[in-house]
């Protein structure tokens, strides 16, 4: 038997011994704290497992520790904050499922069952917190060695933990992508089996999981297996519908779900390499940004395969794909709405020569959304053709130069229109009307293309000068002063 007592140095350790044994029941600390332990990762969680109320325990402790705890009763967990950590307790439980529900039936229970009823051999080990055997590794189903070898294996038969809880086999990809672990064969033919099984899980928890496996250091692991064992296209067929290449007259075009993940990989690593946390939204930018290419797939003799206007009809897409994830669609889908619709602009911009006004526009219509907006199109530059790589990363430093330059001189970015529908309507003395947004839209318009620069006295002079080919007089000749 191993003793890890260096592993319980927090003193909340201590003091749930001491209030169990007082108590008279067995306490453990499980899964996710132990796992992490011997894998050097920081956790702010601990679960306490206890052969009794898990709740009556977790009173006791915190009425020693004076941190106030929060009853979940229908779920028989109690939990408390101490020194930043989440301390959760529960009782062991046994298990049993019916088919039409991952809720299970929940009977009271041993340590084993508790940890039979796990997902993971490496989430269901425990330190034992009795004085007799403090600190000592419970591990039935040698869930170290899996650790060791980098193994993702269930404790029991994988069909019974995948049938029983479908979240499981998302769950095992996520692990597998956040730790750089391998599902071993048994469980990727399991899930595969089992794959319709994911029709009884609500899509906000396997948006949840999306979330974390997006937000891992390489992603495209984590949906390469969510593919290869059918997982994906039960929940979001549009990402499967890029697989694979059409070939016609010999002209084949880019196979684009592994282009996808290529430029899902990209963001990420990028947003490493800059030191910034990940950004779940520009992720599911990237993984979105040519969603719209199945749709608009055509082939043309002369030039090959086109795509035209995959952006638009991928950010029509958008909203609908959130809709069926029961994600929320609030100002985060429009973000990703917007990164999607915008992320051919800026190299398209080279091949029409860089313009003032084109850089103007792109600034306007992406506003505080451009660096993120530039990594994405950054990342997006992928082809087993170094020439063309080369290509398109001249053009994208010579638009990013050229966004700097433009921005500086016009102060486009979160563009405000320095006349607006009041000014108008003061200035003229008339009602709202048709021709109030006319004359706003010219200004905007003259302002962008450059015809005048971005500050109200020009703006104010040809305000005036559409108003007059309306027929529009002044009220009030000084008020621009």
């Amino acid at each position: 038997m191993k003793i890890y007592t260096e592993y319980l140095s927090n003193p909340i350790f201590e003091i749930v011994s001491n209030q169990a044994a007082a108590m008279g029941v067995r306490a453990f600390a499980i899964g996710g704290y132990v796992r992490d332990c011997f894998l050097g990762r920081p956790c702010k969680d601990i679960d306490i497992v206890v052969e009794g109320s898990g709740i009556e325990l977790a009173r006791a402790v915190s009425s020693v520790v004076k941190s106030n705890v929060t009853v979940y009763r229908n779920f028989g967990t109690a939990m408390f904050k101490y020194n930043g950590m989440d301390i959760e307790f529960v009782g062991a439980r046994k298990e049993s499922y019916h088919r039409e529900s991952r809720k299970p039936i929940v009977e009271d229970g041993t340590i084993r069952e508790d940890q039979l009823r796990r997902d993971f051999t490496i989430n269901a080990m425990a330190f034992s917190l009795q004085k007799e055997d403090y600190g000592a590794l419970v591990d039935p189903f040698n869930g170290i060695s899996d650790l060791h070898d980098g193994i993702i294996r269930t404790p029991l038969d994988p069909d019974t933990t995948y049938s029983d809880d479908p979240l499981r086999m998302i769950r095992a990809i996520r692990f597998a992508s956040q730790l750089g672990f391998t599902i071993v064969k048994e469980s990727i033919d399991s899930m595969k089996r089992n794959a319709d099984r994911l029709s009884i899980l609500s899509r906000e928890r396997i948006a949840e999981e999306l979330a974390k496996i997006l937000k891992c250091k390489k992603p495209s692991v984590g949906f390469y297996l969510l593919e290869e064992t059918g997982l994906l296209e039960r929940f979001m067929p549009q990402l499967c519908a890029l697989k694979g290449v059409e070939t016609q007259d010999g002209k084949g075009h880019k196979e684009n779900f592994s282009h996808t993940l290529k430029v899902l990989d990209n963001v990420a690593a990028a947003e490493l390499q800059e030191g910034k946390e990940p950004n779940l939204w520009l992720r599911w930018a990237a993984l979105l940004h040519d969603v719209g290419k199945p749709v608009t797939k055509k082939f043309n003799p002369e030039t090959g395969w086109t795509f035209h206007a995959h952006d638009f009809i991928g950010a029509r897409m958008v909203p609908q794909i959130f809709k069926q994830m029961k994600m929320p669609l609030n100002e985060k889908m429009k973000y990703v709405q917007k990164l999607v619709g915008l992320h051919l602009r800026p190299i398209a911009l080279v091949d029409e020569e860089v313009t003032d006004s084109a850089v103007r526009r792109l600034l306007f219509d992406a506003g505080d959304d451009i660096d993120d907006l530039m990594l994405l199109c950054n990342a997006d530059i992928t082809s087993k053709r170094d020439n063309v790589v080369r290509r398109h990363k001249e053009n994208y430093q010579l638009v990013k130069r050229k966004l700097v330059e433009v921005e500086e001189k016009d102060a486009i970015r979160n563009f405000k229109n320095p006349i607006d529908g009041e000014l108008i309507m003061k200035r003229f003395n008339i009602e709202p009307c048709n021709v109030i947004g006319q004359i706003k839209e010219y200004v905007k318009e003259a302002i962008l293309d450059g015809r005048i620069e971005n500050n109200f006295e020009q703006a104010f002079k040809l305000m005036d000068e559409k108003a007059a080919e309306f027929g529009l007089t002044p009220s009030e000749p000084d008020m621009q002063d």
